[in-house]
């Protein structure tokens, strides 16, 4: 099992913005119901931009069980960030979870 499906800490720490066409009303595949403008060029994922960041799209406890409702339809900014980078490692340390383990050789 990923990381990624216990961890959820990524999407419960950063403002998740991406270009407003990436959502469903834009021509893109993230549903704009859960989504709201940043500027006139960006959106972001409801939740994501404020002091206690949560992304609406979150299901379960953090670093216990979770998933993306919209993972399919997810932005490209949540598809680009990869299990153990800096960001990660950011964010893990943010809800005091431990860091990754490397991967076996």
């Amino acid at each position: 099992m990923s990381l990624c499906m216990t961890c959820g800490a990524c999407c419960a720490s950063f403002r998740v913005s991406f270009y407003w066409a990436e959502a469903d009303d834009g021509g893109g595949t993230v549903p704009a119901a859960l989504t709201e403008p940043l500027d006139p060029w960006r959106r972001c994922m409801v939740g994501t931009w404020s002091d206690a960041p949560r992304c609406a799209a979150l299901q379960g406890e953090v670093g216990q069980q979770v998933g993306c409702a919209v993972y399919a339809q997810r932005p490209s900014v949540c598809r680009q960030l990869e299990e153990g980078s800096a960001q990660c490692q950011k964010a893990r340390a943010r809800w005091r979870l431990a860091e990754p383990e490397p991967e076996p050789a």
